[in-house]
């Protein structure tokens, strides 16, 4: 198949049956529904053919360009690999299983699916992206969907969420949008200004920006990815718009959202500014350290069970974030020190975000099965659940143990990967970023046991606790089944991220020695001109 074809049909079809639902009868929503769910599954099948068709050992498969504002050297342009494509499956599968569940929203069902399915063009469109533009504009566009989302089918806060979240999403893509304007004019506003593989190649040469400004840039574009990981002390907007946004938009926001973060990380902010991610190197783990352990000491205090989900997000992606950044150079020669330990990290990073797109995803849903049941969160009111919806409670004993981190499910793999890289950098902070999984155990069975293994049910409405039906069945009956696939065969997702990830280490490296050389030059002649 046609890789502009396929690429535009995976981010443009949820837009056209967004539109396709105008012609539906309001009053029809279980057809609407269908409909809708058809279309994010039709987009996940599309997503599995370019599985399919993607051959790791090309590198990246790169579509047609088209012109689309010219005169700005503004293009079309597409492309995948074996970093993006594993977060393209995850789009579309989430997005799939959202779209089950929420058969649960009965007000406005109509606007409610078309947003959804804005977003997930939204979302596919950021990942696919290799023009700069092109991705800032898909940033944008997941931007206003999620706001209406979470601000008219939210719970009683959802204004305050909405609009919190909505100014910290923005605050980021300001400066954002500044780092954008300074590689475009440091680039000589050329024909490839915004070809984010074209910037990429020119800052692996030293030629793009002098090390001072490629700080200055790393900073603008990590704090804006910082925001959407989201990294401490910037993830504040994420606990409010968890506990109200409705569960469906949970699952998008935890499942896919987050990893927008990290992508934006690994795809533009290294490789474009490889002397900056060096220089803030330490920076960045320590953040990543700090945001495992607060998010874990945050989740232990936690009384509402979707804030405690959704602060295990914080501790979960600050692996992702120490992953990525446990670069260690020699300060002398620029050389990289541990290539093999960061290339390990980069990929641990990488699966840990797959792994927690699944499980917290499944994580998020098993919370609001319960929720659309009993309508509170209180953890202090739970208990016996297992005795009262049998099959429910082990699917979710099943994916809590996959957040959990237990071997043999998703979870366990990426943690491992990243810790264990971490000692090459610093023996100290591999020990504390450990330690974060003693609190994880710590937080996730303590809830498992109030929730599920308590002797009885304290809380309001006790007789609205039904079996789970047959769909909620299948939706964490898939995302556990998926646990365990990649908890027991890593390799189907590493075989596809290692060449990639390998191709994008070697480059940066490679542009951090040229421009450290260039540092260096520049302190000698500078030191050379006082000393005159």
């Amino acid at each position: 198949m046609n890789p502009l074809f396929l690429l535009s049909i995976l981010i443009f079809l949820p837009l056209v049956g967004a539109a396709l639902l105008l012609i539906f009868d309001e009053r029809n929503a279980d057809a609407m529904r269908f409909w809708s769910l058809g279309v994010t599954l039709l987009t996940f099948i599309f997503s599995i053919v370019l599985w399919c068709q993607y051959n790791p050992a090309d590198g990246m498969l790169l579509a047609d360009v088209k012109e689309w504002v010219p005169s700005w050297n503004i293009y079309y342009r597409l492309g995948v690999d074996g970093i993006s494509l594993p977060l393209v499956v995850l789009t579309g599968l989430v997005s799939t299983l959202a779209m089950a569940a929420s058969w649960s929203i009965t007000k406005h069902v109509r606007g409610y699916l078309i947003l959804f399915l804005m977003l997930e063009t939204g979302m596919m469109g950021v990942f696919l992206s290799l023009d700069f533009f092109l991705f800032y504009v898909f940033w944008e566009v997941m931007l206003l969907p999620m706001y209406f989302l979470i601000g008219v089918w939210g719970g009683p806060r959802k204004e305050y969420a909405a609009i919190k979240f909505f100014l910290y999403t923005l605050a980021g893509s300001v400066l954002m949008l500044i780092a954008m304007l300074m590689f475009y004019f440091a680039s000589g506003s050329q024909a490839d200004s915004f070809n984010l593989v074209a910037l990429a190649r020119k800052a692996s040469e030293g030629g793009l920006m002098a090390p001072g400004t490629q700080i200055t840039a790393f900073l603008l574009l990590f704090i804006g990815f910082a925001i959407k990981l989201p990294a401490f002390p910037v993830h504040t907007w994420l606990p409010d718009a968890h506990v109200e946004a409705p569960t469906p938009i949970s699952m998008i926001l935890a499942g896919v959202l987050l990893k927008m973060g990290g992508y934006g990380i690994i795809r533009i902010a290294f490789p474009l500014c490889p002397y900056g991610a060096q220089y803030c190197a330490w920076g960045l783990v320590a953040i990543g350290v700090v945001s495992i352990i607060y998010g874990a000491f945050a989740a232990l205090a936690q009384t509402d069970f979707k804030r405690l989900v959704a602060y295990s997000s914080v501790s979960h992606m600050g692996y992702v974030l120490l992953g990525l950044a446990i670069w260690k150079i020699n300060e002398t020669t620029g050389e990289t020190m541990n290539s093999d330990y960061w290339q390990m990290g980069l990929n641990g990073a990488m699966f840990q975000m797959i792994a927690h797109g699944i499980s917290s995803t499944g994580m998020f849903f098993m919370v609001g099965v319960v929720y659309d049941r009993v309508h509170h969160r209180d953890l202090n009111k739970f208990g016996g659940l297992m005795g009262l919806m049998p099959l429910y409670s082990g699917l979710a004993a099943g994916l809590f143990f996959a957040g959990l981190g237990l071997p043999g499910l998703c979870g366990f793999i990426g943690e491992v990967f990243v810790v264990i890289s971490t000692w090459s950098f610093s023996p100290m902070l591999a020990v504390i970023s450990a330690a974060g999984v003693i609190l994880t155990a710590g937080y996730i069975l303590w809830a498992m046991q109030r929730v599920y293994l308590g002797a009885e049910y304290r809380g309001p409405h006790p007789e609205a606790l039904s079996p789970s039906n047959g769909r909620e069945n299948a939706v964490a009956a898939i995302l556990l089944g998926l646990a365990v696939v990649l908890g027991v065969y890593p390799a189907v997702l590493f075989d596809v991220m290692e060449p990639s990830i390998k191709a994008m280490a070697t480059a940066t490296a490679e542009g951090y020695r040229y421009s450290h050389a260039a540092a260096q030059a520049a302190a000698g002649q500078t030191q050379a001109a006082l000393d005159r």
